[in-house]
């Protein structure tokens, strides 16, 4: 893909300081910056690194533009550099493909109900009374499974799995490996052994969720394990039977949520996070990573640790662990003496 860096001016509403008929086939960091990249700068070292690369131009702010005086090389201004910059991935982004399109090697039960512009790639498998929305995007491999319902303009990627009575609102992504309505961790003694507890409730997805490569979402024991809208979960996270997560939260890789967690709206969660479970956590929460949540948490609440308490608190016992061994020795010293 090939654009001249006017074309890339009109696509940020940002100006051009130097040759604006450059061509530019990637958008690439510092480091990995060739003669025909765009790289970008947010802080004055990374400006002058950009401006001494293989670069053919810089994206950059006012700021930093207008400190620099006469630049080495075309600069691309913006009032802010990473939105900037994130419209001008997704510009470069490879496309998915979209339209009416069903690989022959796709099986479709009968009952199924496929609406209009769906692409379905080879191997793709859909059950029986499933219904998929307008321009949805099935890639190979990817399962949905009985009584699915697919909203508008959904896509899985390859062997995505959605299974039993799963329910995906509109823009759901999927990526590969990810497995929604997989049955709930639901065991119970018996006379000494463990008995299967039925898990009969469904998955709910509403519009614009997007969950990461090999992510599994549980279905609920009875009525529906939700996520919100718009709430992202990154790769290899694990959410539990009838937890809920609300609207626009995110999930960093390797978290887990045990069974009956409940997450607020706006919550940001860093990786490798634990949840025991039957606990909530209220909205705008941030939490450390590689915590461990054992109890409820309030809102606006920032918090850290195993277990997880205020982020200042957690700093301060952190300050003081790591004085234990002058505190031990001087006691040492003061029982000798």
């Amino acid at each position: 893909m090939r654009r001249t860096l006017a074309d890339l001016a009109a696509i940020v509403e940002g100006r051009v300081v130097g040759d604006d008929s450059i061509t530019i086939r990637r958008v690439a960091a510092v480091d990995d910056a060739q003669r025909d990249s765009l790289t970008f700068a947010t802080d004055a070292t990374y400006l002058k690194r950009s401006l001494e690369s293989d670069a053919a131009a810089v994206l950059t702010d006012e700021g930093l533009a207008a400190a620099q005086g006469r630049p080495q090389k075309p600069l691309l201004i913006v009032g802010d550099v990473r939105p900037a910059l994130a419209r001008l991935l997704h510009d470069f982004e490879r496309p998915l493909p979209r339209g009416h399109f069903r690989h022959p090697t796709a099986a479709i039960e009968s009952s199924a109900q496929i609406g209009a512009e769906v692409y379905i790639g080879a191997f793709v498998y859909v059950g029986e009374r499933a219904v998929v929305g307008t321009r949805c995007t099935l890639l190979a491999g990817s399962i949905v499974s009985a009584d699915v319902q697919l909203g508008e303009e959904c896509t899985l990627y390859p062997r995505a799995a959605v299974l039993e009575e799963s329910r995906l609102g509109d823009r759901v992504v999927l990526h590969a490996g990810a497995v929604i309505g997989s049955a709930g961790f639901g065991w119970a003694f018996m006379d000494g052994r463990l008995e299967r507890i039925p898990q009969v409730g469904n998955v709910t997805l509403e519009d614009d969720v997007e969950i990461g490569a090999n992510t599994c979402v549980d279905r609920a024991q009875t009525g529906s394990t939700r996520i919100g809208r718009g709430t992202k979960i990154d790769n290899l996270c694990q959410i539990g039977h009838n937890c809920r997560i609300g609207e626009h939260s995110a999930l960093a890789g390797q978290c887990g949520l045990a069974g009956s967690t409940i997450i607020g709206d706006h919550v940001q969660v860093g990786g490798q996070v634990g949840f025991v479970g039957h606990l909530t956590v209220g909205s705008r929460v941030k939490i450390g990573g590689a915590s461990v949540v054992w109890g409820d948490i309030p809102d606006d609440s920032f918090v850290s640790g195993i277990p997880a308490r205020a982020h200042k608190e957690e700093l301060r016992r952190e300050v003081m662990v790591r004085k234990l061994p002058k505190l031990f020795a001087r006691v040492d010293a003061l029982e000798r003496k």
